[in-house]
């Protein structure tokens, strides 16, 4: 894998070249006087300057004066004649892309100005814009590096002018909060809670006070055929300062590699504690197939489960050794049976497999370690397993949102309700000013305590940060407090909007608590449609709990026992199925499900 360039090359903006090596600036290869030194003032260099390139100070063509700032740069900028391709602009000229078009704060600027003091203006400001021999680098330290144990990476800036690439910048982020988050002594904010910030015009510092971090990672990626171009800055929060900055140039193959490579040059620079695992993580050389990627990238993105399922199988058939897309087609499975559209019988299973072939091909991918423990969990109730690949995923990163989130689940379904609560509190660290960590305690206190007034508060907290903040599961987890509450007719309200499968099970548990019997019973009926598809024998039990037919309920148990319905991890907490649990069929039932038997939670009697 190549370095990063450091060699020196001409840099060309009009008719004009400046040698780095010599400092020399030429006019069409006749050198040209700049000046001696600066004790006549900066005013009066940048004056000169202007007058040697023919500028104006009213129409200026290279340098722009900034009232009680200084000046820039603003020419467009050639460095060498190896670009890799012509669509591709130099790194000055992506930082003024990024600057005035894109949105995102030039940084780029304030090194031009501190320039000016340092050096020759145009061969510093040149050698700052494109940080020949790693000048930018060494001139934005000022004093000691501050200490930072939090630190988020804004979405990357899409350069290439195509939205279709959008994605291609977003998975970038994704791989970089992902690769940094590997590292244990840093608290690496999710990637949902930094996405809210993507064309954000806030100040750098109110994000990091929002997020609460230290320190922010920005940038831009440009990708041009079979090329693409990241370029990164390091800024501390408070106060905004400049840590550190470069441009990567490399081939579409080398993506992979390439995330790594960013990854490691900041931890590198914050003088993180690196493992050596996580360090020969981020140093392997990985090579992936263009059209693979580009594949992946839209199964991703793509919003249809059935499409996104195609673009992975092409990506598989493209590069049978790509493990991402097989992490992608777990989770797409995972989805759909954790939503009821397709039975669970048939989505963990798949879900499993293609998370243990990802892994084959890559250990070291947290992401396929959480989808094989959620597969685990909720198609085979297998918990001990499950919790060695969550205990695996937070090994390789500490700081994924989607693996404390996960395990708190897994937590929540075996009774360890005070571990679940930490996770969660975990969760909420790493995904400031989101919902998820709401919602998430919102289930907690409704299962943990039967606090259920404590489940509406947080669910009101989720509501305030976001008002359509969780669709139909607000619905969901209202309906559920307002049918234990026994205020059934804001429950019907509630579960009236929530999906089928659902909505039938728990509106028909309510309607029987109501009093509604035909009501239930008709739900019970709907029901036996999704059934054929192996969906709904949860539900139906917990309609006929409701109706207090003891020996349906338990016969519908079974079969959902028997389909691996995944509503079944709920056995142990559920607060309809209380009215069950001292019968002896029920402790069969928690018997083979293998719930840990001295993990029951203290408030629910077994």
């Amino acid at each position: 894998m190549a370095e990063p360039r450091t060699v020196s090359v001409p840099i060309r903006f009009g008719p004009f070249e400046v040698s780095p090596d010599s400092g020399e600036l030429r006019k069409n290869a006749t050198r040209l006087k700049l000046f001696g030194d600066f004790e006549h003032g900066l005013n009066a260099a940048v004056k000169r300057l202007c007058e040697t390139l023919g500028d104006s100070a009213n129409q200026p063509v290279y340098i722009e004066t900034v009232p009680r700032r200084g000046y820039r740069f603003i020419a467009t900028v050639d460095v060498g004649p190896q670009l890799p391709s012509p669509s591709v602009p130099s790194e000055v000229e992506v930082a003024v892309v990024e600057g005035t078009n894109s949105g995102v704060r030039s940084r780029v600027r304030r090194m031009i100005w501190l320039a000016a003091v340092l050096a020759p203006l145009l061969t510093g400001v040149l050698l700052i814009g494109t940080n020949v021999g790693g000048w930018r680098d060494r001139l934005l330290r000022q004093g000691p590096k501050p200490e930072i144990r939090a630190l988020a990476v804004l979405p990357l800036v899409n350069l290439s002018g195509d939205p279709q690439q959008e994605y291609f910048a977003d998975s970038m982020t994704d791989a970089l909060i992902s690769q940094v988050g590997q590292v244990g002594s840093l608290r690496v904010i999710s990637r949902t809670s930094v996405m809210q910030y993507k064309g954000t015009q806030k100040p750098l510092p109110q994000i990091a006070r929002e997020l609460n971090v230290d320190a922010l990672v920005e940038g831009s990626v440009l990708r041009s055929g079979d090329r693409v171009r990241v370029t990164a800055q390091l800024i501390g929060a408070v106060p905004e300062r400049h840590l550190w900055a470069r441009s990567y140039d490399r081939d579409l193959r080398d993506v992979l590699t390439l995330e790594s490579e960013v990854a490691r040059a900041i931890t590198e620079e914050l003088d993180a504690k690196v493992t050596p695992d996580v360090q020969a993580r981020l140093s392997r050389t990985r090579m992936v197939t263009p059209e693979a990627h580009e594949l992946f990238l839209k199964g991703v993105f793509s919003s249809d489960p059935k499409k996104a399922l195609e673009y992975y199988e092409k990506a598989i058939q493209k590069d049978p050794n790509f493990a991402q897309p097989y992490v992608g087609s777990s989770w797409t499975y995972i989805g759909l049976g954790q939503l009821n559209q397709m039975g669970s019988n048939q989505a963990f299973p798949k879900a499993k497999d293609y998370a243990r072939k990802a892994l084959e091909l890559d250990d070291s991918l947290d992401e396929a370690h959480i989808a094989l423990a959620e597969s685990l969990t909720e198609g085979d109730w297998n918990w001990s397993d499950a919790e060695i690949e969550f205990k695996r995923a937070f090994e390789i990163n500490p700081n994924s949102a989607a693996a404390h989130s996960g395990y708190a689940w897994h937590l929540m379904f075996v009774g360890r309700m005070e571990e679940a609560f930490a996770e969660a509190k975990r969760y909420q660290e790493l995904s400031p000013r989101l919902t998820g960590p709401y919602t998430l305690l919102a289930y907690l206190h409704y299962f943990r305590d039967r606090d259920y007034d404590e489940a509406l508060a947080q669910l009101r907290k989720a509501e305030e940060v976001n008002p359509n903040c969780c669709g139909y599961l607000s619905s969901l987890i209202r309906g559920w407090v307002y049918r234990e509450k026994g205020m059934y007719k804001e429950a019907f309200v509630e579960f009236q909007k929530v999906p089928p499968v659902w909505r039938l099970g728990h509106l028909g548990n309510a309607y029987a608590r109501a009093g509604k019997k035909d009501e239930a019973r008709k739900a019970v009926q709907e029901l036996m449609e999704y059934t054929k598809q192996g969906l709904g024998t949860w539900e139906v039990a917990l309609v006929y709990a409701g109706l207090g037919e003891k020996d349906q309920a338990f016969e519908w148990l079974e079969r959902a026992y028997k389909a691996h319905d995944k509503g079944m991890c709920y056995l142990k907490i559920d607060p309809p199925l209380d009215p069950l649990r001292s019968d002896p069929r029920f402790q069969d039932l928690l018997r083979r499900m293998n719930f840990p038997s001295n993990q029951a939670p203290s408030t629910t009697p077994q």
